[in-house]
């Protein structure tokens, strides 16, 4: 047995990481940082992606984070078989492998009604705020941050909510993956309607290919799902047009380096990258980056915020998802 087997072996009982990651640690600070900028209006409108704003003076700058070197080499904890065995040439290759590894991994049985999901997290762009914020002012919102988080397996409340039509819970997107249909284009048409597209205030519907990539995306923030059905995500992902692998290892907002499954916003001067774990293929996160230098004027007079290609808009990082049996613990 070669010592890529043995590791993957080894880590083959490890959970595959939930929109949840994104819920309530995120959306307490979000709900209590009030107001947006248009940029990250921006990538709400596109993307559905909850942003943060500022509650005191914090500049444009601020809404960015520099981005993190990205580096050939693997990660300290993977051995260098891992990136070795890698294929990153083209997104057919990259997820094909994962595809085809995820395919051998034997289910988990689905979670019971009365468990909970837990998520732990890195989002770099929230800590750099939450850092920014005065202790006075976190301290009258009697406001905490913390990369855990978990949320209940069976929610009907969430369910019955229709004010945000990416949403689903645990329970609903487990079910959604498991009875995804094998071909890539039945598959993507299932997301497209699972997960709908509408007009915003930035512009028209989605076209196919970025709704498709949209709703692929939201579907892999969940957890969890079952394996073969991760791989037919990860193989229709591939058919999608404009999506593309980067040819080497990225590091993420926690310091690991993962796979960039990318595609470029149609509107806009970003791009979206999902981030794939090498070893076992699990969703390990998410970024917005840059793609061209550009400005966006400021109201009132104030100097433009310019973007520089490379920044990162949006870089979060998801650790740990495991299913428990009670909100508060912990694997």
């Amino acid at each position: 047995m070669d010592e890529l087997t043995r590791l993957r072996e080894l880590r083959a009982d490890a959970p595959v990481p939930d929109r949840a990651a994104l819920a309530p640690g995120r959306e307490r600070l979000t709900t209590a940082i009030a107001g947006r900028n248009r940029r990250a209006r921006r990538l709400r409108a596109d993307w559905r992606i909850a942003s943060l704003g500022a509650v005191v003076a914090i500049t444009a700058a601020a809404l960015f984070i520099t981005q993190i070197v990205d580096a050939p080499a693997p990660r300290s904890s993977a051995p260098a078989t891992v990136a070795g065995d890698l294929d990153l040439s083209s997104p057919e290759a990259a997820l094909g492998r994962a595809a085809d590894f995820l395919e051998r991994q034997e289910a988990p049985p689905e979670p019971r009604a009365d468990q909970w999901i837990y998520t732990r997290g890195v989002d770099a762009g929230q800590e750099k705020q939450w850092a920014e914020v005065p202790a006075e002012i976190r301290d009258k919102m009697s406001m905490t941050y913390s990369p855990d988080s978990w949320v209940p397996y069976d929610n009907k409340a969430a369910e019955n909510d229709e004010s945000d039509t990416d949403y689903r819970t645990a329970r609903e997107t487990y079910r959604i993956a498991a009875d995804l249909p094998e071909d890539p284009e039945a598959l993507l048409a299932e997301l497209r309607k699972v997960f709908p597209t509408g007009s915003g205030p930035d512009g028209a519907p989605e076209a196919k290919d970025e709704h498709s990539f949209r709703a692929l995306s939201v579907l892999l923030e969940s957890y969890p799902i079952p394996p073969d059905a991760q791989a037919r995500i990860y193989r229709a992902m591939a058919t999608v047009g404009g999506v593309e692998v980067t040819d080497h290892l990225i590091r993420d907002a926690s310091g690991r380096q993962v796979i960039a499954v990318t595609r470029d916003h149609d509107r806009g001067d970003s791009r979206r990258e999902i981030l794939i774990d090498p070893v076992d293929y699990s969703y390990a996160g998410e970024r917005d980056v840059v793609t061209r230098t550009h400005e966006i004027p400021e109201p009132g007079g104030l100097e433009p915020t310019v973007y520089k290609r490379g920044d990162v808009l949006m870089d979060i990082a998801r650790t740990k998802a495991a299913v428990v049996d009670a909100k508060g613990q912990k694997p």
